[in-house]
């Protein structure tokens, strides 16, 4: 071994301690056991117990659902049978070694790509990435999904380099998209980004003409189907079950027979936009009362719409329930507030929401109150906050910067990954355009791309990798 393989590795060592050490101060200090975790937590263990991928109700013995994919509970499944049922501390250690290895596997693209000095950078700036790292110390997907989309661009760019046929990248990449359907129903976008990719990387290659393109895309189409293949049981238990197609989850996550309050989402999308009205009006819904004074000036164009309002939700607190006559009510406030100014409603919100979600500072796992910005409120955590939304800032222009680097050296032999990339986010963000509610962890999918566009920033010039080769 040289003397520069042995700093390389000791440089790499050093990071993945250091990388280490933070996700275990994220799961001592900051560990969350609630929400979505309890959901897909109750959902293994009767799976495991009982073959019931359901819920457990007290009067009623088990209740088969659909509402989440089968990806992590089959991950939590695992974990319980080596470490005991509703061990999620051991769940949090896992996910801390896979979350280390995303690491390794966003270094070793990077490097590929640009050489080891960005390899090394991008490692350094993945495991010290504080919005990655958090997300160890929640048992939910967002873990497992990082480490999908890291492998499956990994494995884009060794499937290309190892000549576009069958070969084990192939399966790599395939497997990794397909699981990544299974934790999330969105991360089909991931499957629609870079199967088109790699057909076009059949199209342009030397070996491959048109009368021979439809033998050599074979590996493709095989792998695209591969990628839905999964989800054909699933549709075949949720028809057996429930009488329904459903081969992903449902976007409101409910079960069959279940009402949908789509007239209280209609008025919510009138006005919602950060964060903490998801958490103090949109998830209480249903469930824990709904105050006045948590929804903004921008709930009300007029003193009427004002009494309004506070008549519904004073009709709701009482018992706490999304009744059918609520709804209606609700939807008729809405419809008057889109007709009032329809650009506010299919426009502006939608990207002021997508903006929130992407630039915020994510500091949603951590004991920092959702009115951060008060900062004669809360003191020094309003600055915590401030430091966490330009650390956020400082990796998205990271990789942007990057990006337009990488764009005026040439692409070279990269330019489908390229645009598998940044079509995965461009999907993601005209999906988030849709969404209701504005969450942080919806932009999260960013950073594995934003790393590794970031790292040719700290590459080598091109006559020193020369040199260097």
């Amino acid at each position: 071994m040289t003397e520069q393989q042995q700093k390389t590795g000791l440089y790499a060592a050093l990071a993945l301690a250091v990388g280490l050490a933070l996700r275990l101060w994220f799961v001592h200090h900051a560990g969350r056991i609630d929400g979505d975790t309890l959901i897909y937590g109750d959902i293994a263990r009767n799976w495991m117990q009982h073959g019931v991928y359901g819920f457990s109700v007290m009067a009623n013995g088990l209740r088969p659902t659909l509402i989440r994919l089968p990806g992590y509970p089959l991950f939590l499944m695992l974990c319980f049978k080596i470490f005991g049922v509703d061990h999620y501390t051991a769940v949090m250690y896992v996910q801390c070694v896979i979350d280390l290895f995303t690491c390794l596997v966003i270094a070793a693209l990077a490097g590929r790509l640009f050489g080891r000095r960005a390899a090394m950078a991008a490692l350094w700036l993945t495991a010290l990435c504080p919005f990655m790292a958090t997300y160890t110390a929640a048992p939910l997907t967002e873990i497992l999904t990082l480490t999908c989309i890291a492998l499956t661009f990994y494995g884009l760019e060794r499937w290309r380099s190892a000549g576009l046929g069958f070969n084990r990248w192939l399966w790599i990449t395939t497997v990794t998209m397909a699981y990544a359907v299974l934790l999330r129903p969105e991360q089909g976008m991931l499957a629609a980004a870079v199967i088109p990719a790699m057909l076009w990387m059949v199209w342009q290659s030397p070996e491959s003409s048109r009368s021979t393109w439809q033998k050599a895309a074979l590996p493709v189409v095989l792998a695209a189907f591969c990628v839905v293949l999964p989800l054909a049981p699933w549709a075949v238990r949720n028809w057996r079950t429930f009488h329904v197609f459903q081969p992903l989850a449902p976007r409101y996550a409910t079960d069959p027979g279940e009402d949908v309050p789509l007239g209280f989402q209609r008025w919510y999308r009138t006005w919602a936009i950060d964060f903490a009205s998801t958490e103090e009006v949109y998830w209480n819904y249903d469930s824990a009362p709904i105050e006045m004074a948590d929804l903004p000036p921008r709930a009300f164009d007029s003193n009427d719409q004002y009494t309004q309002t506070a008549a519904i939700l004073n009709d709701y607190n009482r018992a706490y329930n999304a009744t059918r006559s609520l709804d209606a009510r609700f939807e008729a406030l809405a419809q008057e507030r889109i007709h009032d100014d329809p650009i506010r409603y299919y426009i502006a919100l939608p990207v002021a929401r997508l903006l929130n979600m992407i630039f915020r500072p994510r500091a949603e796992m951590l004991e920092i109150p959702l009115e951060w910005w008060r900062w004669k409120e809360h003191g020094e955590t309003t600055f915590l906050a401030v430091g966490l939304a330009l650390i956020n800032l400082g990796y998205f222009v990271l990789g942007f910067a990057g990006l337009s680097r990488w764009r005026r050296n040439g692409w070279g032999p990269h330019r489908a990954l390229v645009a598998a990339m940044v079509g995965f986010v461009a999907l993601r963000c005209l999906l988030l355009l849709t969404l209701d509610n504005s969450e942080p962890r919806y932009t999260l999918e960013f950073f594995p791309l934003l790393i590794v566009w970031g790292s040719i920033l700290f590459a080598a010039a091109p006559a020193d990798r020369q040199r260097a080769a």
